[in-house]
């Protein structure tokens, strides 16, 4: 594989091959974040690395973007796995350490109220376990952890965790105004905490507005999450429950089609200045709500398309609309 080199204004030189251009300073940085170190001169390339150049050259051009994409995004390989599949690649553990980010925070919605667990704080996740396409076995880095923390009378477990306010995402500060939640799945986790804090206002005899829940997930038997708790409130005039179980039914039915089923109410509650919350899956299940939302409000408001929008825009800005969503 040729190449040639010349230098630029600045004295750099520039390296080509099959059209794509690196200045020698890229070359040396992607070298050296390999654990490689190169030196490129006027006239000649002297390393024994050499051969690396036109490969990182490639790599740079949309060819070998596409590859990149494939091997590493597509398979995802993480780097110990790209190491293992390169038995080659031997870069010096400093080098490694330098150049990988910090464990980034994972973040949970609180899944309990203060007003029931005043000293304890309830996460709820789903474990994320899964073979990539290349058929090696993947796992949440932090859900797998806390899978093997379960106590006992011989293993006590420390977690280190804080607390991150969410101030768009919080129940109205009157406890008479309704409030409807869309949460199918682990996106439940927030809104428990919401319905254990208007039940103990309940409890305590005072006057809280209307508490509608859509919650869905695959099979009733096995994804049912916190299935005693919400019937228990819902036998109580606390809640008002939607269940969709999709793998249960011949069709299947997602949480938006009960929104359907329950415009009217819907509609209603809106009008009396309730709050609309949405948790969960930000790819289809908030898109598909949030198309259900502008449904109900163009067929039982008679409103145009933009006068719909309008609508919404307006329960966002006044914060009556809020999203806890992610991909």
């Amino acid at each position: 594989m040729a190449y040639e080199n010349e230098l630029d204004k600045e004295g750099q030189v520039i390296l080509k091959f099959n059209g794509v251009t690196l200045r020698s300073t890229e070359v040396n940085l992607k070298l050296k974040s390999l654990g490689f170190h190169l030196l490129v001169n006027k006239s000649q390339t002297t390393s024994p690395y050499s051969a690396l150049i036109p490969l990182l050259i490639n790599l740079s051009s949309n060819e070998g973007k596409n590859q990149y994409n494939d091997w590493v995004l597509k398979d995802q390989r993480h780097i110990v796995q790209i190491l293992e599949d390169c038995p080659s690649l031997k870069p010096p553990m400093d080098h490694l350490l330098e150049l990988m980010p910090r464990l980034q925070a994972r973040y949970y919605s609180i899944a309990s109220s203060p007003k029931i667990h005043a000293r304890s704080i309830h996460v709820c996740a789903a474990l994320v376990q899964y073979k990539t396409r290349v058929g090696r076995p993947a796992e949440g880095v932090c859900t797998s952890w806390l899978e093997k923390m379960v106590p006992n009378e011989q293993d006590q477990y420390k977690i280190p965790v804080f607390v991150r306010r969410n101030p768009k995402f919080r129940l109205p500060r009157r406890a008479t105004v309704p409030i409807i939640m869309v949460g199918p799945g682990t996106g439940l986790a927030p809104f428990r905490g919401f319905i254990q804090h208007r039940a103990a206002i309940v409890r305590e005899g005072r006057d809280c507005g209307e508490n509608l829940l859509f919650f869905g997930c695959r099979h009733q038997e096995k994804d049912f999450l916190y299935q005693e708790e919400l019937l228990e409130l819902e036998s109580e005039g606390i809640l008002q429950l939607h269940t969709a179980f999709s793998r249960d039914t011949e069709k299947k039915v997602y949480v938006q089609h009960l929104m359907e089923q329950e415009a009217a109410k819907i509609w209603e509650l809106l009008e009396k200045g309730a709050h609309f919350y949405v948790c969960g899956d930000a790819k289809h299940m908030a898109r598909d709500v949030h198309k259900q939302l502008l449904d109900i409000i163009k067929d039982y408001g008679k409103m145009e398309q933009n006068d719909a929008e309008t609508y919404v825009i307006s329960l966002e800005n006044s914060l009556r609309y809020q999203k806890d969503v992610w991909s």
